[in-house]
């Protein structure tokens, strides 16, 4: 479904993103993990030109999206996308937060608009949360009716940015339990994270990103429980060691 080939990008003098080659089949679900800075959300910004490439090419299906006369809306209609960050429209309702796209964008009267919202609000466990503003939310209600308001436009693909990093601990599990749901349901998914056990028992297949470059990929069980290379090994004794200590504190 998704073709990358030597993608590229510089911000001036910075090199980001460093000749990336990644193919994601329909239905597949793609962890991609690493430090910060390795160029994990420059990758996502990139395939749906948030970013555009330097160089390189991207493709979904049969469209190219780097050709410089892509229909850009076009193509962003057929991607969602979940920001570390919610960007809830803090006026609005959730029903509203979630209808607003449909109605400008896919021209949906008001009351197709609100039907889809609700089958994605019931989707997500937010049915109760319709009439309710951001505020008066948590911050994983939040993030979960974000990812309804970007289902109800129908994309082919979704991307995952971070989705759960702002979150408080106790509460990334029902934001990790709907995009389980979603792999399950056969949602072709990009997830940059740094949930190593929802990327175990997730991921298709799992990316390790750093300094621009993928250093190596594979199923979750080589990547992440044998990885082939000292760089990944290193990453993931960071990341891995303080879970198991505050495991190991538990009474």
């Amino acid at each position: 479904m998704i073709e990358i080939r030597d993608l590229h990008k510089s911000f001036g003098e910075l090199e980001v993103l460093k000749g990336i080659d990644l193919r994601v089949a329909q239905a597949e679900a793609v962890c991609v993990i690493g430090p910060s800075g390795s160029g994990k959300s420059t990758l996502l910004r990139c395939i749906n030109l948030l970013e555009t490439p330097s160089s390189g090419r991207v493709a979904i299906g049969d469209v190219e999206v780097t050709d410089p006369d892509v229909d850009i809306d076009a193509i962003r209609r057929r991607i969602g996308m979940v920001f570390q960050q919610f960007n809830l429209f803090p006026h609005l309702t959730v029903t509203e937060n979630v209808t607003i796209a449909q109605r400008r964008v896919l021209r949906r009267d008001k009351a197709e608009a609100e039907r889809v919202a609700a089958a994605n609000l019931e989707r997500v466990g937010l049915s109760d949360k319709s009439g309710a503003y951001p505020a008066q939310l948590s911050g994983g209600q939040q993030q979960r009716a974000a990812i309804a308001r970007a289902l109800a436009m129908g994309p082919e693909l979704m991307l995952f940015d971070e989705p759960t990093s702002s979150l408080d601990p106790e509460i990334v599990g029902d934001v990790l339990a709907v995009m389980r749901g979603l792999a399950q349901d056969g949602m072709t998914m990009i997830v940059v994270t740094h949930e190593m056990n929802f990327a175990r028992e997730v991921a298709d297949r799992v990316v390790f990103m750093d300094g621009g470059v993928i250093v190596e990929q594979g199923a979750a069980e080589q990547v992440i429980d044998n990885p082939a290379h000292e760089r990944t090994r290193k990453f993931l004794t960071r990341v891995l060691r303080p879970a198991a200590a505050e495991l190991a504190d538990l009474p």
